[in-house]
């Protein structure tokens, strides 16, 4: 083989492990097993999803994503896997403790999850997320707090929601989530093809809005946005065990992931 054709491999090899070194390490921690985790997420959701994102222009660039709150509807267990592949920064998810399976406690560690607890009145879960947005950070949150079932209908939105947006003064940006596997227990769909589609809408800011017309307001847009239907029956009430019926809710905590 002729010495220009090696030099023309040489450094067309070099030029590539350049660019895969760049996208490693450029990311949001600096961090070489952090960049290759999204590397591998990137390939997930387009070779397994069919990933579709839709409203790419009002993602905030990885320099200008300064106290941001990511208001996501919540269809499946994949639902931040879609949205932090999809975005050029650190997402902080907000995720409730009794979705976090045990063994994988180390997982839970290194992504920084905020702790939720859905059953009882502990604060602190809203404490460490305004402390992450003072800090500019990017917090994600799943205000329906459970899994849409059926699918394509809006739940009622957390007052949690409404209360970090106005504690923190932070821009909101909405976002829709569509098309995801439909099946009985949350982490089931990793592994069930899909073709899904992630809606960015442009940023909401409610500047001194109260908390509770803030929820409210999210919602019925959400409603508008999606043309789903509401649905007003509550998921849960105070503490574990009982629905708004009054019947055992195990089952159903199963298809809960993600929320606050």
């Amino acid at each position: 083989m002729p010495g220009s054709v090696w030099l023309i491999l040489i450094l067309a090899l070099a030029i590539a492990l350049a660019e895969f070194s760049r996208r490693v390490v450029k990311n949001a921690r600096q961090d070489v097993i952090w960049g290759m985790a999204l590397m591998v997420a990137g390939w997930y959701v387009r070779a397994v999803h069919n990933l579709r994102i839709v409203g790419a222009e009002n993602i905030p660039g990885s320099g200008g994503h300064r106290r941001t709150i990511l208001v996501v509807n919540h269809t499946a267990g994949i639902d931040p896997i879609l949205v932090q592949a999809a975005c050029p920064f650190e997402i902080r998810w907000m995720m409730a403790s009794d979705m976090q399976v045990g063994f994988l406690r180390w997982a839970w560690d290194w992504l920084e999850v905020i702790n939720v607890d859905r059953f009882g009145r502990d604060t602190s879960a809203i404490r460490r997320a305004l402390r992450h947005l003072a800090n500019g950070g990017v917090v994600g949150i799943f205000p329906e707090g459970a899994i849409e079932r059926p699918p394509r209908q809006v739940l009622p939105f957390h007052p949690g929601v409404g209360l970090l947006a106005a504690r923190s003064g932070a821009q909101v940006l909405p976002v829709v989530v569509d098309g995801t596997p439909q099946v009985d227990h949350a982490w089931s769909s990793l592994f069930r093809r899909s073709r899904s589609t992630i809606r960015f809408l442009p940023p909401v800011r409610y500047g001194n809005r109260p908390a509770a017309e803030i929820t409210e307001d999210l919602r019925r847009r959400y409603i508008d946005w999606t043309g789903w239907p509401a649905n007003d029956q509550p998921r849960f009430r105070e503490g574990p065990g009982k629905d708004a019926t009054g019947g055992h809710v195990r089952s159903r905590l199963r298809h809960d992931t993600l929320g606050a």
